[in-house]
């Protein structure tokens, strides 16, 4: 699959794991600001086709995950998972012929509660 950012700096090639069936959101404190629903995909199915210099990083907290953004019109394209660093989430709305409100009813994870953060102290 295709993706690209709003302004389309950025173009992705995208393989995904197991199609939509991986679609979720997250309540993290960062996730639900963001609101997007991501799909995962293996670290070798994402490659950078144009923009790579217009992404950006973002990382917070346990900077485990690594967050990429359009540096011109902020889109979020995809993340390295802090829950599983050997695969991406993938932003549906920057696929190519994908409406997000198309995948009906999505799950909510549990990043409030994340098991990477159990036993860390406050």
């Amino acid at each position: 699959m295709q993706g690209t950012c709003h302004c389309g700096a950025v173009e992705l090639d995208v393989t995904l794991s197991d199609g939509f069936a991986t679609a979720r959101r997250c309540d993290c404190s960062f996730c639900r600001r963001r609101g997007a629903i991501a799909v995962s995909a293996p670290l070798s199915g994402i490659r950078v086709v144009r923009g790579a210099d217009k992404l950006t990083l973002y990382q917070w907290g346990a900077r485990t995950a690594k967050h990429y953004f359009c540096s011109i019109c902020g889109i979020y394209t995809h993340h390295q998972r802090r829950s599983n660093p050997q695969e991406f989430g993938v932003n549906v709305a920057i696929l190519e012929g994908v409406n997000p409100r198309d995948l009906g009813e999505v799950p909510w994870a549990d990043g409030v509660n994340h098991p990477a953060d159990r036993g860390r102290l406050a």
